[in-house]
Order: C-alpha cells, then structure tokens, then sequence
C-alpha cells in the first residue's frame, strides 16, 4: 500500500506530474541559492562602486555602448527561457522529438547571445575601453563575462542533455534531468535582466 502511494501518476492532461519533487531538483535548486548569493555579491559591488563615482552614469567612457545591439540579443536570450520551458511540457507529455527540438531551438538563440558578447568585449577592446579604463568599464567585462561563463555552462548542460535523449527510447530519469537543465537556464535568463539593467539602462547625472 505504502509502495503504491508513493508512484508517480500522470495527470488528466497526459502530462507526468511527480508526487514530489525529485532530490535532483532539489539539489539544483539549492545550488542556485548558493548562485543567487554569488550574483547578489556582484549586484552589490556595482552599487557600491557606483554611489562612490559621482552623479554621472555611466562615465564618458561608457557613452559608446551599442543599446540597440545590446537589447535585440538580450531578448533573445530572454526567449530562449519559454522556448525551453516549451520543452519540459513536451517532455512530460511523452513528446520527446518535440522536446529535443525546443532545446535545439534554445541552444542556438543562447550561442547567439555569446557570440555577441564575444564581438561586444572585442569591439569594445579594440576601441581602448579595457577594465583598467573605468570602473564602469571594469564592472561591464567583470559582470558580462562572469554571466557568460554561466550561458556557456548551460550551453554545455544542453549538449549533455540531447545526448542522453538520443535514440528513441528513453528512461524514467530523463525528465528529471531536463527540468533541472530548465531551472538552471531559466536562472541564467534571470540574472541577466539584473545584469542588463545595472549595465545598460540606469543612468544618473
């Protein structure tokens, strides 16, 4: 009886809804806790250094910043979070084609957003603007690049993770693996509105 209480039941719309979250989803989730901490460290440093800049922000130094550019390929990255979540669905309806083509899908708009963050740091540099040039210029190459390290993680994260799903069967334990995948995605995206607003939008002066 106790056994049986304790088996997964799908839900009336087909989908698989565990009865309780699976310890690899709670092992993430504390993970990213420790992250959140991390990224709330950087948030913190940047307000610190920019109360003690003056009025004006970001500097002159900063004034040459591609907003247009810099805006389409954050959307993009942003997109790529309910594109993936449109694949955990698929997974738990049984979908999985589906579910690997969503992470196909969100695979490429995050290389996308990569890329541009590789021209952006090599735009900027060849123009002079270094993280020895200002502290504004300091904060931009040391927050972009610690959140890029994290797109390329969960970049890597989605190769490992087709790669578990290629073939036609599957295993009971694959969902749980694309979910954490989705937490931890849906995190990156996060953190980079933060990150793009600190870097990009707010101004002062």
């Amino acid at each position: 009886m106790t056994d049986a209480l304790m088996v997964d039941h799908p839900a009336p719309t087909g989908r698989h809804v565990p009865e309780r979250p699976p310890l690899l989803a709670v092992g993430v989730m504390i993970w990213l806790g420790s992250e959140l901490m991390f990224f709330s460290s950087l948030f913190a440093a940047f307000f610190t250094i920019r109360a003690h800049v003056g009025p004006s922000w970001p500097p002159l130094l900063g004034a040459h910043l591609d907003y247009v550019q810099g805006g389409i390929f954050s959307v993009v990255l942003i997109a790529s979070s309910p594109t993936f979540q449109l694949g955990v669905w698929a997974m738990e309806r049984g979908d999985r084609q589906r579910a690997k083509a969503w992470i196909w899908i969100s695979w490429v708009m995050g290389l996308a957003f990569i890329g541009n963050t590789i021209y952006e740091w090599h735009d900027y540099l060849s123009k002079g603007f270094a993280p020895h040039s200002s502290s504004y210029w300091s904060l931009f190459f040391v927050m972009t690049g610690i959140h890029g390290l994290h797109v390329i993680l969960g970049l890597i994260a989605m190769l490992f993770l087709l790669g578990r799903m290629k073939g036609r069967a599957g295993d009971p334990g694959e969902l749980n693996v694309y979910q954490a995948v989705g937490y931890y995605w849906h995190f990156v995206d996060f953190m980079w509105i933060g990150i793009f607003s600190c870097l990009f939008l707010l101004k002062g002066g």
